[in-house]
């Protein structure tokens, strides 16, 4: 759990409460202190009744540190259109992993699951794999300024990823991955996008025509779904998989609810199973009047989270 994370819920406890005295820690229980009571039957992650609750909470607040830059390896990574912080990608693995378990990242981008795997206190292992070399420099620097070990980063294409032994030879505990979504990511920025990532030439994740950020959308849905299954046999029986999406803003034709799109697309993949989903607010999005003074225009300040299990 990391030590920045404030629990502020009520904590759920094994054994029974009296009198305000610390609850009886009970045949399973490990006392950890401050952090709660860990119970030992737990084969999910390393974290306490406290700490399980604080996760449960279906909206997330956070966003780069306020020293975001140089030691966060943030302007480094920002040629990717949406990187994730690391430290948030580090408290979902502390979730859905114990320390020494297996992340693979199919769309890695420029390494936010990478790095939040190195950021564990007790380090977890990630592969990652993504098309555009671009990308993998960036993560390469991005991990000698923040001093943190370097991840394995393959750059191929994820339809062949089972090439590769270190995955076709491997099961994996987590599957977090942030895709690209059709062409959300290379459209034009304006705003606070344009202020923090600079002049936007609209040039795609990369040429390759196979890239789902250059697809359109129901074929971007189809592969998806084809690439999701290929990672799915390497993960687990009782794994999640765990992925960020984003809607666009609607249109005469669409609603554009493209989280609800994916999570119905791949509910059809065999033994997966929807599990529900967390709101992460990007705090470093600010609020402008769009539409204004004519027509209702959401900022659109989130993402989904969305949490699926291989239940076989």
């Amino acid at each position: 759990m990391s030590k920045n994370c404030e629990i502020n819920s009520i904590p759920f406890w094994r054994g029974n409460k009296s009198n305000g005295r610390r609850p009886r820690i009970g045949k399973f229980g490990m006392d950890l202190g401050e952090r709660g009571i860990y119970d030992k039957r737990n084969p999910l992650n390393e974290q306490t009744g406290r700490e399980w609750i604080y996760f449960t909470n279906s909206v997330w607040t956070t966003a780069y540190p306020p020293s975001a830059g140089k030691d966060s390896g943030f302007d480094l990574r920002k040629v990717h259109p949406s990187p994730k912080p690391p430290e948030l990608m580090r408290d979902i693995i502390y979730f859905f992993t114990k320390r020494n378990q297996w992340i693979l990242d199919p769309f890695v981008g420029v390494g936010g699951a990478l790095l939040g795997a190195s950021l564990c206190e007790e380090t977890r292992n990630a592969i990652g794999i993504d098309l555009n070399p671009i990308y993998k420099t960036a993560y390469e620097k991005a991990c000698e300024l923040m001093g943190v070990q370097h991840q394995q980063f393959i750059c191929d294409d994820s339809r062949n990823m089972l090439l590769y032994s270190e995955i076709q030879d491997r099961e994996f505990d987590l599957i977090l991955t942030d895709p690209p979504y059709t062409d959300m990511m290379i459209r034009q920025k304006n705003g606070q996008k344009k202020k923090l990532y600079g002049k936007n030439d609209s040039t795609p994740f990369s040429l390759d025509k196979k890239d789902l950020g250059n697809l359109p959308y129901n074929e971007f849905l189809d592969e998806l779904k084809d690439i999701l299954s290929i990672s799915l046999s390497r993960l687990k029986p009782k794994g999640y998989l765990v992925l960020f999406c984003k809607d666009l803003q609607p249109t005469e034709n669409s609603p554009n609810l493209i989280h609800s799109d994916i999570i119905h697309k791949i509910c059809e993949i065999p033994n997966l199973r929807y599990r529900g989903q967390r709101i992460w607010y990007d705090q470093a999005t600010d609020l402008y009047p769009f539409g204004y003074p004519y027509a209702l225009v959401m900022n659109q300040m989130h993402q989904y989270i969305l949490i699926f299990r291989k239940e076989r």
